[in-house]
């Protein structure tokens, strides 16, 4: 997903911009920490206390002036009015996010009124529409079949989540005035697979077949995750 974010910025912005980037629901700060290192000026929003002490950790570790180019807020990603004024920013991340959020729409209006006219939105969601892949996939038949006709899953540690449909998130963005411009498949292979698995062929390549799926029809139809990306008109 680093590697498509990092191809959205550079397509849309001049190469050595220092760019305000928003980060809504950073965790523990590992793409807010990325762009800070890559010379961005970045904000990162958290409301856990456990993600926001990793966070300010792990920035503690970083040189100087990483640090300074890095600014992080407890506070909920839905009140980003409160804290900044609209068009403040020219990228903004919401990964992880939308699929422990009830109602999005809020939201995601939120998220596009902090775009400088031009600017990215860059979200990460479950997809909705291949829920039904990954019990199917474990011979887990009673709820592949249940999984065709809702859109709510359990998450890695078991809580339950809700999916978005591609279609949906499609129309909800150009209706906030950042319409799709494009949008990827994420962990279209390695999924199910556990944490620890042994990678035969090495990282890169494991890393270079998920990137090749992950903008490839079939292939990232059917992923666990979608990375969509809209542009503020």
């Amino acid at each position: 997903m680093a590697r498509q974010l990092d191809e959205q910025i550079a397509g849309r912005f001049p190469v050595g911009k220092r760019l305000r980037v928003l980060d809504v629901g950073m965790g523990e700060g590992v793409q807010s920490l990325r762009l800070a290192r890559a010379g961005h000026q970045v904000t990162g929003v958290e409301r856990d206390a456990t993600m926001i002490a990793a966070a300010r950790g792990a920035l503690a570790g970083q040189p100087e002036g990483i640090r300074e180019r890095m600014r992080i807020v407890e506070g909920d990603g839905r009140d980003t009015g409160v804290h900044f004024l609209p068009g403040s920013f020219d990228v903004v991340l919401c990964h992880g996010v939308l699929m422990y959020v009830e109602e999005p729409d809020p939201l995601l209006a939120g998220l596009a009124r902090m775009l400088a006219p031009g600017g990215l939105l860059s979200l990460l969601v479950r997809n909705g529409d291949a829920l039904a892949m990954r019990p199917g996939l474990r011979g887990e038949w009673a709820d592949a079949l249940a999984a065709f006709d809702t859109t709510v899953c359990r998450d890695g540690g078991g809580i339950e989540v809700r999916a978005d449909r591609r279609a949906t998130l499609t129309a909800k963005l150009a209706s906030i005035g950042a319409p799709l411009h494009t949008w990827y498949g994420v962990r279209v292979f390695t999924d199910t697979a556990p944490d620890d698995a042994h990678v035969p062929d090495g990282l890169e390549t494991l890393l270079a077949a998920e990137e090749r799926a992950g903008r490839t029809d079939p292939y990232r139809r059917i992923a666990a995750l979608l990375h969509l990306c809209g542009v503020r008109g």
